[in-house]
This record gives C-alpha cells, sequence and structure tokens, in this order.
C-alpha cells in the first residue's frame, strides 16, 4: 500500500487500539463495582478464555472460589447462580483484554509484512504490545493480593493497574495523531502556533491523572461512602476527624483519600480553565484550540458525576460514567499536547 494509504489504515487501527483499553477501563470499573473482580482464583491466560461450559466445571470453580478469603468470609452464603453472575463479569473483563491483545497483534503483523510500520515506528508499537503484555500481568498482581489473607485487592495494586491502563492509552492515542498529522522535530520544526499552552497542558494532564490515581486509591478502600454530601464533606469544606499522622495516610486513609481526590479534582478543573484560556488566546493551532473546548466541558461532566457518585453512596452506572469520562479528561489533554507539540 502506498505510504499516505498506510498511515491512514495505521491511525484507524491504533484509535481502534485506544478504544479497546477505554473498554478495557470501563468493564474493569464495573467488574470491581460489582465485586466481581476475585471470582476467578487462578490466571490463566491460555486455557481461562473459555468459561466453564459443563456443570462439573462450574462445581470445581465454585469450590475454589469458597476456599477463597472472599468466599469464606464475604460470600459464604452464595449460591451456583450468585457465583456464575459475578464469575461471568470477570471472565469477560479477561476476554476482553485477550481481544485486545489479538486486535494489537495481528494487524500488527500485517503492517509489518506490508512495509505499512517500519524502523522507530515499528519499535514504538512493539514496546506498546509488551506493555500491554505487562498490564495483564499487573491485573493478576492486583487480584493476587485479595486472595491470601483479605478479601480484597489492595488498593495501591489497583491503582497501579489503572495508572498502567492509562499510560498505554496515552501512548497509543499519540502514536495515532502522529500517523495522522506527522511526526515533529526538533531540528526542523518550527516553534508551533499556541506553544505558550504546553506547560499548562502539561501541567493540566499530571493533575488529572493525579486525581484519577487518587480516585483509585477511593475505589479500593471504599472511600466515596465516608462524606455523602456535596460540596461540602460531611458538613465542612475540611472534614474534621482528619489527620495526617504518617506520609503513609496520603493513600491509605479514607478520609484524607477522599479529600484529596475532591482537592486534586478541583485544581484539575482550575487547569483546565486556565489552559483552554491560554490555547485560545494565543493562536494555536484549530485542533488544539478544539481539544481545549473538549477539555473543560469533559471537566465540566466530571465533576458533575463525581457528586452524583458521592450524593448517590457509589452507584454502578454513575460511578462507571465517572471512570469512563476520566479517561477522556486524559484524551482531551493528550490531544491537546499534540496540537502544541515540539
Amino acid at each position: 500500500m502506498n505510504a499516505i494509504a498506510g498511515r491512514r489504515s495505521v491511525a484507524t487501527w491504533l484509535f481502534l487500539c485506544a478504544g479497546c483499553v477505554l473498554a478495557m477501563v470501563v468493564v474493569g470499573g464495573v467488574t470491581r463495582l460489582t465485586r466481581s473482580g476475585l471470582s476467578i482464583v487462578e490466571w490463566k491466560p491460555i486455557t481461562g478464555a473459555l468459561p466453564p461450559l459443563s456443570h462439573a466445571d462450574w462445581l470445581a470453580e465454585y469450590g475454589k472460589y469458597q476456599a477463597s478469603p472472599e468466599g469464606r468470609l464475604v460470600n459464604a452464603g452464595m449460591d451456583l447462580a450468585g457465583f456464575q453472575r459475578i464469575f461471568l463479569v470477570e471472565w469477560a473483563h479477561r476476554l476482553l483484554g485477550r481481544l485486545t491483545g489479538v486486535v494489537v497483534l495481528v494487524p500488527f503483523v500485517w503492517f509489518l509484512i506490508t512495509g505499512a510500520l517500519r524502523g522507530a515506528r515499528a519499535l514504538r508499537v512493539a514496546g506498546l504490545f509488551l506493555l500491554g503484555g505487562l498490564q495483564g500481568f499487573a491485573g493478576w498482581y492486583m487480584v493476587a493480593s485479595g486472595l491470601v489473607d483479605e478479601p480484597r485487592v489492595s488498593h495501591l495494586r489497583l491503582a497501579l493497574h489503572l495508572d498502567l491502563a492509562l499510560v498505554i492509552f496515552a501512548l497509543l492515542l499519540w502514536a495515532a495523531l502522529d500517523e495522522v498529522f506527522g511526526q515533529r522535530t526538533a531540528s526542523l520544526a518550527p516553534r508551533p502556533r499556541g506553544a505558550l499552552a504546553r506547560p499548562f497542558a502539561l501541567a493540566t494532564l499530571a493533575l488529572a491523572a493525579l486525581t484519577l490515581t487518587w480516585g483509585a486509591f477511593m475505589a479500593g478502600l471504599h472511600a466515596g461512602h465516608v462524606a455523602p454530601t456535596f460540596p461540602s464533606m460531611n458538613g465542612d469544606v475540611i472534614p474534621s476527624g482528619m489527620a495526617l499522622g504518617a506520609a503513609t495516610d496520603l493513600v491509605s486513609q479514607p478520609l484524607l483519600v477522599h479529600f484529596l481526590h475532591r482537592t486534586l479534582a478541583y485544581c484539575t478543573a482550575a487547569g483546565a480553565l486556565l489552559t483552554a484560556w491560554v490555547t485560545l488566546t494565543s493562536a494555536a493551532p484549530p485542533r488544539a484550540r478544539t481539544a481545549a473546548v473538549l477539555l473543560v466541558l469533559g471537566l465540566v461532566v466530571q465533576v458533575a458525576l463525581g457528586a452524583w457518585v458521592v450524593l448517590a453512596h457509589v452507584p454502578v452506572v454513575a460511578a462507571t460514567l465517572h471512570q469512563a469520562n476520566g479517561v477522556l479528561v486524559i484524551a482531551a489533554c493528550v490531544a491537546l499536547l499534540h496540537g502544541v507539540r515540539r
């Protein structure tokens, strides 16, 4: 295929891969919210692609779950039908991960054969594929933490799993935008219009990533339930009963984690407004200006969804939308940065 058609095909594929990662994050959120994540107690990358196919197979999986901490301490009274429901949610999440691997690998091999991907571009995509494999291991590393003593996964490992997904998503999106708009080099490219917005966009991206990380801490600690009011926290701007006794409290004390998550969200929203103002007043390229507007709109929606989540005591629909929209905020930040890149 010719160079232009090849780049368009590669870009479409990379956008699809990024969409698969977004879907993985959404389904992973549903898995966590429905308390399904510990229903499969073994990691079988190949044979685990199929669910139990007979009643005997289901009973075997059910027995393994009953012997796990969650099966013994939390869901001791769960019958087989209830176990099947949570098992299939987690199985669907893992199956989507396997399908994402196929979506990445098969076209990658084809693009190598046809010459659509060569040199540094091919190496970059290969690196992203390896990161995807690491993400699968990180998922099991997270699940394994809830299969030993405590019937819940480590909130730190949960955050690691989410953050790695966000890194992969952002890199895929950046690579796709490179295919669409071309790459620039420091020696040849002129100073882009709207370059002043770059540090503001970068800072907003960092704030958004930190906010999502503390959101993962909240999810793992069930901290959304400790302050079910908005905009105050249990009637206070700074909630009473919150204390910092050690540095680990920043990531392990539910009320403090909730407070930091909200604070980071407000800082991210303020950063988005400032970034948008700088972008729109500095003659930035049209695509950067569009990304800036979408960033602000995304933050408005994100704050509204966050309020819904805490006021309604973390319903599945609201919390899932909140997490998905958070990834879209990351996407807007990446698109804006790409528009004013060096």
